[in-house]
């Protein structure tokens, strides 16, 4: 698993990112002894089977596919989809590898178009994505002409869905590292720095917040997507138990409140540029995601609340600056 990381640590090297190479390989060394327990020499396993083919073309600006139907045989296309289904479930995508479809639970590209048109331009750009799952949106931000795609997640699983695409599309400028936000130092060299999906599972948002700030570069962009509530400035979901049938969601502001939180950490020109109710269509079961998807959190009476009661997921995308 080494071969995953090193070219990362080359890449940055000589770049305003060598700090990082003070504590990085020796976090990763600790996540690969811990990663030999578990499913992941199961999966590695997998991934070392995956059979070797050479796309025809690739397309990562529009969405992420890798290869036509035509580049392989139906033989390698079975072995393909097999091995595929086993890193099941896939909820971040779609992707398309070789004419095979991955239906995944959510439609991120719809949430990429609803993000797309209210950021800075990625060209040339240094680019995090904190909580990046499988790496659905590393590939589309690389697509936009970023320099640099960088996404971490703590998941065994989404990494090795991302080696998965990887393998196929060895861009050595994207890279999902498995770390959780706590691990990262205040690298403050990020030009742009993504978070969706990710600030109501935090048990301390603001100290969330904050971290996300220390990692950019003066100026720098913040993309924030989260659950929202209706309500003023003042108004903060916090949960009994579940939501959704969620565990760890923790704190829903409304889109005031969490201006006021982005400001008291330091951000400033907040941007509120849209909000959006998950619907069953962007969020649901597939062949490729067999579990419990969002028409089963939902009170089947009243798609606008959830099963506990709540109000439905609500999402809004903030732009900020540090």
């Amino acid at each position: 698993m080494n071969q995953w990381f090193n070219q990362f640590y080359q890449h940055i090297a000589c770049t305003d990112l060598s700090h990082w190479l003070n504590t990085l390989p020796g976090q990763l060394q600790h996540w690969q002894d811990q990663a030999r327990h578990g499913d992941m020499p199961k999966w590695q396993k997998v991934l070392n089977n995956l059979p070797e083919l050479t796309p025809s073309n690739i397309d990562v600006r529009t969405q992420v596919a890798i290869g036509q139907a035509e580049d392989i045989s139906d033989g390698e296309r079975k072995q393909l989809t097999h091995l595929l289904k086993r890193f099941m479930p896939w909820r971040k995508g779609p992707f398309s590898l070789f004419g095979i479809d991955i239906d995944t639970e959510w439609r991120s590209d719809w949430k990429w178009d609803r993000v797309l048109p209210h950021i800075s331009d990625l060209s040339h750009r240094k680019v995090l994505d904190i909580g990046c799952g499988s790496g659905y949106h590393l590939w589309r931000m690389r697509g936009e002409g970023a320099e640099l795609v960088v996404g971490i997640d703590p998941s065994d699983l989404f990494l090795c869905q991302f080696q998965a695409i990887k393998q196929y599309h060895p861009d050595p400028a994207v890279h999902l590292l498995p770390l959780g936000v706590e691990q990262l130092p205040a690298l403050k060299a990020f030009d742009t720095v993504f978070s969706m999906g990710v600030l109501y599972h935090r048990r301390s948002p603001i100290d969330f917040l904050a971290q996300l700030r220390a990692q950019l570069r003066p100026g720098g962009e913040l993309v924030l997507e989260t659950l929202v509530v209706e309500g003023d400035i003042h108004t903060v979901l916090m949960p009994e138990d579940r939501y959704a049938k969620m565990r760890n969601v923790w704190y829903i502001p409304s889109t005031d409140a969490l201006q006021l939180w982005l400001r008291r950490v330091g951000f400033k020109d907040i941007r509120v540029v849209d909000t959006d109710q998950t619907s069953l269509a962007e969020q649901r079961r597939t062949s490729w995601m067999e579990n419990e998807s969002l028409a089963d959190f939902l009170d089947p009476n009243d798609v606008n609340k959830t099963i506990e009661g709540y109000p439905a997921p609500l999402r809004a995308v903030l732009v900020a600056t540090a």
